[in-house]
């Protein structure tokens, strides 16, 4: 059938409109975060001025300059910070991006620019009518109160930005090429994150699948339509999701895909067996790309070690009068012994003994050993709490002390779960590779209790292959604020 070209030029037309509206909502959510930051340390410089003058952690100035004398100081102040953000790519956000990570770049950058500020101050304004005195005390408030005010304009940022996408608005048309696990992986990751932004209009397969549909997406065309489909729905993101897929199909499939400013991205089915994050070196010229280097190794190792001791000694320090009561309260509710020992597996599938607090009754093996399920009747009033809040795991502290365990890495388990999982999980004996952990970025992520053992092998591998002090410090701070708050997914 022929084509209308008329027809064809108002859909070219009608792309360029979508086109155009959603670069100008870019270009919005990155000004309005400009803008942010802006006021923020303009509003933090006032704040640090009249803290000085009021909270009683200085000595009170005499003779402080008015406000407006240090116009120039605080354009300089925030022009530094705002330029750093900048090269600092603060500006250039990805669509799904740590809390804690953005944090600590904040915290980095407000304090190298603060610094960097006061620095260039006297070679700027120095003996000229401009000069103005820049007190210690005066730059230590500015400072505290930009990190607490930036960090908080960009989170309420962040959120609004968030509510617009879950709303439909402020998206990204998404055209899924593949089939078969990969693009089903991916289509239920997108679906399930509605922050992201994208808004799948269909998915694309070789045409065995065409009137089928995947997670209530429909197959709407085979790979000789994706011109005609990124045209006629106004597709900007395309993901090219394909198992095994060969050199030749994916140059042409980016090819067919190349339709003026589309973005396109590419998973190939290899990427599956690689856990870590992708770096490419230089061999002589020849690029080389890295898909695993142990990340916890040398004297990582004893910097690692170095907070499991520090982190134990002072939680049992700090929660020991807690533990007691723990203690009396589980002697008060059911007989038996107070503590749970049980052998699990750690470093190099060597075996220890794992101490937890009882959480069920003294006789729950009685008829075998399973898996702790929701509502268990095994499990006792005050085991109950203490499994929905981790509490039952604090005298795993003294596991880390004595070196059998970690505060963070993969949980261990049971010698008769590792032998059943080695057989059916690839590569599960690699999370063997360093110490079990008291939590881990598994956990945190909710992959605990009764869930699939392959998601949290892809996890625990994730975290021996990119491991850090800051992602330790970081899933720290995220199991204490899941346990505060009672969020801690599959806790039971």
């Amino acid at each position: 059938m022929a084509r209308n070209p008329a027809s064809d030029g108002l859909q070219l037309e009608s792309h360029q409109n979508h086109f155009l509206t959603s670069k100008r909502i870019k270009a919005l959510s990155n000004a309005s975060l400009v803008l942010v930051d802006i006021v923020m340390l303009v509003l933090a410089f006032v704040l640090g001025y009249e803290a000085r003058e009021y909270l009683p952690f200085f000595a009170r100035p005499e003779g402080q300059p008015p406000l407006n004398s240090y116009g120039p100081t605080i354009f300089l102040h925030v022009a530094t910070i705002i330029i750093m953000f900048y090269f600092s790519r603060l500006y250039h956000l990805k669509r799904a991006f740590s809390r804690f990570d953005q944090i600590r770049n904040v915290i980095g950058v407000v304090t190298l620019g603060s610094l960097l500020a006061n620095g260039t101050l006297e070679f700027f304004l120095q003996n000229t009518p401009l000069e103005v005195s820049y007190p210690r005390s005066l730059f230590f408030y500015v400072w505290i109160i930009s990190l607490v005010l930036t960090g908080t304009g960009r989170e309420l940022h962040r959120k609004f930005w968030v509510s617009l996408r879950k709303r439909g608005i402020a998206r990204d048309n998404l055209l899924i090429v593949g089939e078969g696990r990969i693009a089903e992986d991916i289509t239920k990751k997108i679906r399930n994150k509605p922050d992201l932004g994208y808004n799948i209009v269909g998915i694309v397969s070789s045409g065995k699948q065409r009137g089928r549909r995947m997670l209530g997406f429909p197959y709407i065309g085979n790979y000789d339509d994706i011109p005609r489909l990124i045209d006629e729905l106004e597709v900007e993101q395309v993901i090219v999701a394909l198992s095994d897929a060969k050199r030749t199909k994916l140059v042409e499939l980016i090819t067919l895909c190349q339709r003026g400013q589309v973005d396109i991205k590419v998973y190939p089915d290899i990427f599956s067996y690689m856990a870590g994050d992708l770096n490419v070196d230089d061999l002589g010229g020849t690029p080389l790309l890295t898909v695993r280097d142990i990340a916890l190794r040398g004297w990582k190792l004893s910097l690692k070690r170095a907070l499991d001791l520090f982190g134990a000694g002072l939680g049992l320090i700090l929660l020991s009068p807690f533990m007691m009561l723990t203690v009396l309260l589980i002697r008060l509710e059911s007989k038996g012994s107070v503590f749970y020992s049980q052998v699990r597996m750690g470093l190099d599938g060597r075996p220890f003994p794992m101490i937890k607090f009882r959480s069920m009754r003294f006789d729950a093996e009685s008829s075998g050993r399973t898996w702790t399920v929701e509502n268990d009747p095994r499990v006792t009033r005050i085991g109950r709490f203490m499994r929905r809040t981790n509490w039952d795991e604090i005298p795993q502290l003294i596991n880390v002390l004595l070196g059998h365990m970690s505060l963070v890495g993969p949980r261990p388990e049971r010698p008769m779960y590792v032998q059943q999982f080695r057989g059916q999980i690839p590569r599960y004996m690699e999370r063997h590779r360093e110490k079990a952990g008291m939590t881990g970025w598994a956990q945190v992520n909710g992959l605990r209790g009764d869930t699939s053992i392959a998601h949290r092998t892809q996890h625990d591998l994730w975290y021996v292959e990119n491991w850090s002090l800051w992602l330790d410090i970081k899933i720290i701070i995220r199991t204490i604020l899941q346990t505060i708050t009672g969020s801690s997914p599959n806790a039971y």
